[in-house]
């Protein structure tokens, strides 16, 4: 905020841009060294610190907190859920991580004026994290391999692309927490 001062984006030309560059670059790199000390865990037992929480307002505060690096790329950020809130046994931790690393691939994936959709469904005895965006997609033929960790050393289009952990170390989460994680995808969907 010191660099690109909220009231002085809309006085000088392209300083929004330079905020949105600088937040996403802080993005990455935060994202990139968490994702390196996760590395060495996807091979050792389930640690999640379960603790009864809301999910529901845990997920509106973490979407909250992605809001400027959202507008600062052009893309409208959502939230949903039936409920005002569901307490569930949770790891709040793991569970940011887990979010933040699907946030920023879609942040990555989206073009400006893109929207990025987190639904919470509460079901019976499930709550399901629906994250999806209006970004580039992925290729039916990846989607078999897209959890597996460093198989990917011939990234396709388009880039940037990171180490390949983001994804199995969410999934890793996920599974810590007792669920499991879906993908589905069409190239050009999102």
């Amino acid at each position: 905020e010191r660099i690109a001062p909220p009231e002085l984006r809309d006085q000088e030309e392209g300083l929004d841009m330079d905020a949105a560059i600088l937040c996403q670059s802080y993005y990455r790199i935060l994202r990139l060294a968490n994702n390196l000390s996760d590395a060495a865990l996807l091979d050792q037992p389930i640690r999640a610190k379960l603790r009864n929480d809301d999910i529901v307002g845990f997920c509106r505060d973490t979407l909250r907190q992605a809001r400027l690096p959202a507008e600062l790329l052009g893309l409208a950020l959502e939230f949903r859920c039936a409920k005002s809130s569901h307490i569930i046994a949770m790891d709040r931790e793991r569970l940011k991580r887990l979010l933040l690393n699907l946030l920023s691939n879609a942040f990555k994936f989206t073009p400006k004026g893109g929207r990025i959709l987190l639904e919470v469904r509460v079901e019976a005895q499930q709550v399901a994290l629906l994250l999806s965006d209006t970004g580039c997609g992925i290729a039916p033929e990846l989607l078999e391999t897209v959890f597996d960790r460093y198989l990917h050393t011939d990234r396709v289009d388009p880039p940037p692309h990171g180490l390949g952990l983001g994804l199995p170390i969410c999934r890793r989460i996920v599974q810590e927490h007792g669920g499991s994680l879906l993908l589905t995808s069409q190239p050009g969907e999102g």
